[in-house]
């Protein structure tokens, strides 16, 4: 949908990675391995953004380390645009609060990295929620947002072991009670 608007494909990709998920950061191979694309094409678009303000940079040793600027006047919008562009506001404002005892939602797999998908994967924590509705909801949002959603639920306490047994999960808090 936005790539009508943006005709640039790494600068899509690059608002994904920065703009869905602000604790991201990348090194300019790193996204080049991500991307599939030349550093020229994702160098170019990064010193757009860094002249804009949008994106931040820091030394690590020899690498330049980039990162969203959250203080930005426009980054909550781009956010929110983001947000609308992937379905996730409508997940979360249509389905999620309406399904029962629910803590708190956290989004994982790619659309989590800041990679475009059609699979939303959510992690869902909290105890007594209504999976009958909760899946008659999801086959609404699916049509609406034209997205696969895959979900697994945990109780609570059950959510807290399933964080120590997997330590490489790093789930991205996409809403809370």
């Amino acid at each position: 949908m936005i790539e009508t608007l943006i005709s640039s494909k790494t600068r899509v990709k690059l608002l994904l990675k920065f703009f869905l998920n602000s604790k991201n950061t990348a090194y300019l191979r790193n996204l080049e391995e991500e991307f599939g694309e030349s550093t020229n094409a994702i160098r170019l678009e990064l010193n757009k953004f860094e002249k804009a303000g949008f994106i931040a940079s820091s030394s690590e040793g020899n690498k330049k380390i980039f990162s969203v600027n959250t203080k930005h006047p426009l980054f909550k919008d781009i956010n929110s645009i983001i947000m609308k562009m992937t379905g996730l506001e409508y997940v979360v404002d249509y389905v999620l609060q309406r399904i029962g005892d629910l803590e708190k939602v956290y989004l994982v797999g790619k659309l989590s990295k800041g990679q475009d998908t059609n699979i939303i994967d959510l992690v869902l924590v909290g105890d007594n929620l209504n999976k009958a509705f909760l899946i008659e909801q999801i086959e609404k949002a699916e049509k609406k947002i034209g997205k696969k959603i895959r979900y697994v639920h945990y109780g609570s306490a059950e959510f807290e072991i399933q964080k120590i047994k997997e330590p490489g999960m790093h789930p991205l808090l996409i809403w809370s009670r």
